[in-house]
């Protein structure tokens, strides 16, 4: 019999306690919004008079919702902000699993300007470790798994511990079918849009004077994936971002740009190719014909490793379920 259907829901009741109506209002925030970020997240609903609140769903949904108020009420002293708000649900669903990926050991510490920056899934911590752990490192999965974002807080504490003397994070510039000739601008007009992401997550990282002064230094280059070829990148951490979009050729030529004291971590998401139809992605023959060499790590990241807003984990399992049903057809 299937459980999951003949669940009944539950309603249960809570009080906050101590009352503190200044607590209470940061909890629920503008409009009630992290109460209904709560309920988008856990697929419960929340109904509030004061300090009591009652809430409505499935048994394990509103034990969460419930462990999830009372976690957010002790932290809200001072405003919560909508990103403390959804990260702690994600780390609250994960945490069955959390538990056990994390007994060998904490998420690794990272020195950047984020101090509370760590893995908040399974994934995430294997991930980071591998990043540490081994020269050349893969990251694939969703859109919103912090495979970018991880990788440059990686980049960045490398730089700030001095292991490395430079950052170098390239792109290969194809995105949607768009053709950089029939773009505006100089050329490096043409590709600063595909590179955006990666400057963001610098800035955000570091700060922005930081980052210009390293620019000025030489000490980070962003750049096409094109001005890779011909160079031995030494002492460097090196990142390849949307590698998806990468030929046989064009990955092969990356991965043997790797020079002396260098450290790799290529990303990508292999439902999302913008390379010419027939056109084999580099990417996945590198999966295929590097997963037995020793010194590389692969992470394979999932929709539960989703750590932007909640409703994304959903919309990518809506995604995989009407592929699913289309290649049953």
């Amino acid at each position: 019999m299937n459980s999951k259907a003949t669940a009944k829901p539950r309603t249960i009741e809570l009080l906050l306690s101590p009352v503190n109506n200044s607590q209470l209002a940061n909890l629920c925030g503008a409009l009630d919004e992290n109460l209904r970020q709560i309920e988008t997240a856990l697929d419960v609903s929340i109904a509030r008079r004061g300090e009591r609140f009652t809430l409505r769903g499935e048994s394990i949904q509103t034990a969460r919702a419930s462990e999830a108020l009372q976690r957010f009420y002790a932290l809200a002293k001072d405003t919560l902000s909508v990103d403390e708000i959804q990260l702690g649900l994600i780390e609250l669903i994960n945490r069955p699993a959390r538990k056990d990926a994390l007994c060998g050991g904490l998420s690794p510490a990272l020195m950047t300007r984020k101090t509370e920056l760590h893995g908040r899934t399974p994934r995430q911590v294997e991930y980071l470790k591998h990043i540490q752990e081994h020269d050349i490192t893969f990251g694939t999965g969703p859109a919103g798994t912090g495979k970018t974002y991880l990788a440059v807080a990686s980049a960045v504490d490398a730089i700030e511990r001095e292991l490395v003397q430079r950052i170098v994070l390239t792109r290969p510039a194809v995105e949607a079918g768009e053709r950089l000739g029939f773009l505006p601008g100089d050329l490096a007009q043409k590709v600063d849009p595909y590179l955006r992401p990666l400057y963001d997550a610098l800035y955000d990282l570091m700060g922005f004077d930081r980052v210009a002064k390293l620019f000025e230094r030489g000490a980070i280059e962003i750049a096409p994936l094109a001005y890779m070829r011909g160079r031995t990148l030494n002492h460097a951490f090196i990142i390849l971002d949307e590698a998806q979009n990468t030929t046989p050729e064009q990955m092969k030529m990356f991965l043997t740009r790797i020079g002396i004291g260098a450290k790799a971590v290529v990303t990508g998401d292999v439902t999302q190719i913008d390379l010419q139809r027939g056109q084999k992605s580099g990417l996945i023959e590198a999966r295929q014909i590097l997963k037995e060499v020793r010194g590389i790590a692969f992470t394979e990241f999932e929709k539960e490793d989703v750590v932007r807003h909640p409703l994304v984990a959903r919309i990518v399992s809506a995604y995989e379920a009407h592929t699913l049903a289309m290649e049953g057809k």
